[in-house]
């Protein structure tokens, strides 16, 4: 509801309004109050004519009032914005996500499609009279529900039946990005077309006719270049456009040929006759599934009366059209679409330079090149943590000084040696404040890892390794949430879910926890700051990365070998032009992901380290002792599975409330080692030093360089977090694939552990 101050004078006749002052002083003010116009008072407008008296409906009855008098009563016209929905679909690739952003900016709201772990973003625009939700569907390349992305696409449309979409295609590869648009007209709902990256096609040398494209199609066609937020309030204004003349929706149709065509007319006449059908789907498009083999739609039309004579019919159109084309239906159907789209890109497109080798196909040339293409990815990572530890190393000194400051200065207000003062100097300075340290080094690798995505490279590295990836088993496409498991193991699990066959999905489900996610990064630089060299130390933490993608392989080889057998699927993957990532998006990529980690450590982390803190702290009987707290009780009855690793007590508690979530690692340690000083009465140090500093009764040191780095390499393998653990048993569909994964990765981690620290020992390392 909006509302617009106004004189009632300028009011429209009919408009209903709110009173909501009264100028000219006291007594008008009073004298207008005693006839019922008291302020907040709705009243309603009626006709008036020329310089005569306005006639007004208030509290049920007629008034009118003089001209002069009108005029000084201050109104708020009531009008409620009405609201269109839009659906942005579009392949991927193809810029939606930019365009969703300029569309809505930070009115946006992430959750999930009811039932399914897809990601459901939904945002509002603002444009003239409208409030306009754009819900933005899963990048997809056809309707055809191969993939939970595309079922969710079709579902969405199908069943809660948007005021209009909006289909995003790159402009410059028209031909495949409207094979999509071809089956949304099916669905006869109003469409505009975004012609996206239409820079791109200007300087490859196309020339769009906008006009004709949009007569040819039955749709609004509109340019845009998503990522410099050019064309968006053209975009609106024709959103805008074709709600308000969607009665006059011009339907086309895909001609399918004489033949196709008489049995899509014998199968449609059949459905005609069930009332619930047409009511609920276009008929067309449900005879054009039938004769796909489309699953979902064959058993919905299992449960109607005359079932068997539609499936009986569509079992011999199907028949027929065989043996005239001497081909599936599903691939006659194809055909004629790309026919179709052929012919129209015929009529509307034209070349004005001579075609020439795109930049992109340059850049190929050398980045996914058979034989330097690993190479200059390998490098490109090795870069990349080089980066992310040397420029977040003098942010995460600020932050530990600015602890130190804060923990000092606490210690200073609170009573001395009171629980209050242990809780927030211990518990949430010296634990939350541990993992927050880290705050630059995450949101740097999140940067990272959005530069690779917006780039178009991260399609390269996929399709750079899906040679190798067929050596064991896999493809390329199963690369991609390895790589995004850098970030997040969660959203890696949930990405999976465009890979089609369960035993490539199910073998990347069970592999990608041994990507390094970013909870794991403060664990890494914590013990690499505090045993490597400067000069070494990113790769250090390379190699940590690099390990855990060998441990991947080695499982994923054995698992496609004894578990999941038989060949994997065929891999197809588009690779998008490179771009230019622009700030605005970088900035909300990276910031949608840091603030997942923020709020987790004022939630999760928060909890986890209070525990710890109240475990290190009682009993009161213990008298400020560690050793006799219950925390040191746990961790000395774990301590004896650890202990061959190198591990003590500490350790091991450090390592059990690291099930919850990877950074409490370092919150346990850092309540751990503050709580110690306490009790020693030593001046507070960072947690690198203390941990740099700590020895057992005989003076020798409880963490070496060779100890550190068999812990992270525990770390990096062992049990994931309680949140990865659930999305497993998710996507996988059973409790019994997550358990697996909790055994079997904690068993690898320990026997990884051991052996490079007993071995390192063996070597005098």
């Amino acid at each position: 509801m909006a509302r617009k101050r106004i004189r009632l004078t300028e009011a429209d006749p009919g408009a209903e309004l709110l009173l909501v002052s009264i100028e000219g002083g006291q007594g008008l003010a009073k004298k207008l109050t005693d006839m019922g116009l008291i302020p907040g008072e709705r009243i309603r407008k009626l006709e008036h004519s020329g310089k005569g008296p306005v006639m007004l409906i208030v509290k049920g009855s007629k008034l009118a009032l003089g001209r002069g008098m009108a005029d000084k009563v201050i109104v708020a016209e009531e009008y409620i914005k009405k609201t269109i929905t839009v659906a942005i679909a579009g392949n991927p690739n193809a810029g939606k996500t930019s365009i969703f952003n300029n569309l809505t900016g930070a009115r946006q709201h992430v959750g999930n499609y009811p039932g399914v772990t897809v990601e459901r973003k939904e945002g509002i625009a603002s444009y003239k009279d409208y409030e306009i939700k754009v819900v933005d569907l899963p990048g997809a390349y056809s309707l055809t529900a191969y993939s939970l992305d595309e079922m969710v696409a079709r579902k969405f449309v199908i069943e809660e039946k948007p005021d209009l979409i909006v289909d995003i295609v790159d402009a410059s590869n028209l031909e495949r990005n409207l094979y999509l648009a071809t089956q949304f007209m099916e669905l006869e709902l109003p469409m505009v077309l975004v012609l996206n990256m239409s820079d791109v096609a200007k300087n490859i040398g196309q020339d769009i006719d906008e006009k004709a494209l949009s007569e040819l199609l039955g749709m609004r066609v509109v340019s845009t270049v998503g990522n410099k937020n050019i064309g968006t309030t053209q975009l609106l204004e024709t959103i805008v456009q074709a709600y308000e003349n969607r009665t006059r929706h011009r339907r086309v149709a895909v001609n399918y040929g004489r033949e196709v065509e008489e049995e899509i007319t014998k199968i449609h006449n059949l459905l005609a006759e069930e009332t619930e059908v047409y009511q609920r789907y276009p008929l067309r498009w449900l005879v054009l599934k039938l004769l796909e083999e489309d699953r979902e739609v064959h058993e919905y039309i299992k449960g109607l009366p005359d079932s068997e004579k539609i499936i009986g019919q569509t079992e011999k159109s199907r028949a027929h059209l065989k043996s005239i084309f001497a081909d599936e239906t599903e691939t006659v159907l194809a055909d004629r679409r790309y026919g179709f789209i052929s012919g129209t890109l015929k009529e509307t497109v034209g070349h004005t330079a001579e075609a020439h080798i795109r930049l992109s196909d340059k850049i190929d040339k050398v980045v996914a090149n058979r034989v330097a293409g690993i190479p200059i990815f390998l490098g490109i990572m090795w870069l990349m943590f080089k980066a992310i530890f040397t420029l977040s190393e003098p942010m995460m000194a600020w932050i530990e000084k600015a602890q130190s400051w804060l923990a000092v200065t606490a210690t200073s207000v609170l009573p001395q040696d009171s629980i209050l003062e242990g809780l927030v100097v211990d518990g949430i300075i010296g634990g939350v404040g541990s993992v927050l340290v880290f705050v630059p080094i995450i949101f740097l690798l999140f940067f990272c890892i959005s530069l690779l995505e917006d780039s178009g490279y991260m399609a390269r590295i996929a399709f750079i390794v899906d040679r190798f990836m067929h050596k064991i088993g896999l493809h390329g496409r199963s690369f991609i949430p390895m790589l995004l498991g850098f970030g997040c193991n969660v959203p890696a699990i949930m990405a999976t879910r465009v890979i089609e066959s369960r035993k490539d999905r199910l073998t990347t489900i069970l592999i990608n926890p041994f990507m390094s996610c970013g909870a794991r990064l403060p664990v890494y630089v914590l013990f690499i700051g505090a045993f490597f060299r400067k000069e070494i130390a990113g790769n250090v933490l390379f190699s940590i990365y690099l390990v855990g993608f060998v441990m991947a392989v080695i499982v994923a080889k054995l698992l496609r070998r004894f578990v999941f057998t038989g060949p994997s699927a065929p891999f197809v993957m588009e690779l998008p032009p490179y771009r230019m990532p622009t700030i605005k998006a970088l900035f909300i990529h990276v910031w949608e992901r840091g603030w997942l980690y923020l709020k987790k450590a004022g939630t999760v982390i928060f909890i986890g380290c209070l525990i710890v803190w109240f475990l290190s702290s009682f009993p009161l009987s213990a008298e400020g002792d560690l050793n006799k707290s219950y925390v040191a009780k746990i961790g000395k009855t774990i301590e004896p599975i650890v202990r061959p690793l190198g591990f003590d007590w500490k350790v091991a508690t450090a390592l059990v409330s690291g099930v919850v979530a990877k950074e409490i690692v370092v919150g346990t340690l850092g309540v751990l080692y503050k709580t110690e000083e306490q009790e020693k009465g030593e001046e507070s140090v960072g947690l690198r030093k203390a941990l740099q500093q700590d020895s057992y009764p005989d003076g020798s040191k409880v963490f070496s360089p060779l100890m550190a780095y068999a812990l992270m390499l525990f770390v990096l393998l062992y049990i994931p977090c309680l949140a990865t653990f659930a999305v497993i048993r998710k996507e996988a569909g059973s409790w019994g694939w997550a358990f697996f994964s909790l055994g079997y990765s904690t068993a690898l981690a320990w026997s990884v552990a051991f052996v490079v620290y007993q071995g390192g020992r063996l070597l005098g390392l």
